[in-house]
């Protein structure tokens, strides 16, 4: 039996699954570079560059939360926001759907990482000796 709160489950999956799409949105940026479709290959290749290495990275942080590293709630918390950032822009562009789920996202994740669950079991209470 794990000692993983459900928290760290929902918080650890949606880390990894911003950072797939990430990871994706990378790819198809080096797949319109490659085959000449990008409107700028000067632009489209940095992006691609800039997309994988975000997603391993917020990947690698997801594995950290699922191993109950207490290092990796900081990071966790920190791709919410951004995430937070980037619906705002989706609000102001008229792309509401988008904007949405982006926020309903960061908000669940925010919140499964902060929760006291996740707290207890990343930062157990120390022994007095």
């Amino acid at each position: 039996m794990s000692t993983r709160p459900v928290t760290i489950v929902v918080a650890a999956a949606l880390e990894a699954l911003i950072g797939l799409a990430a990871a994706v949105g990378g790819l198809y940026s080096l797949v319109t570079a490659v085959t000449g479709q990008a409107a700028s290959v000067t632009s489209a290749i940095p992006l691609a560059v800039l997309g994988l290495g975000a997603g391993a990275v917020m990947v690698f942080v997801a594995r950290g939360l699922w191993r109950l590293r207490d290092w990796a709630r900081t990071p966790v918390v920190v791709t919410q926001l951004f995430l937070a950032v980037v619906a705002y822009y989706m609000f102001t562009s008229d792309q509401y759907a988008i904007g949405g789920v982006l926020v309903a996202v960061a908000l669940c994740a925010a919140g499964a990482v902060l929760a006291p669950p996740t707290t207890a079991a990343l930062f157990p209470p120390q022994e007095r000796k």
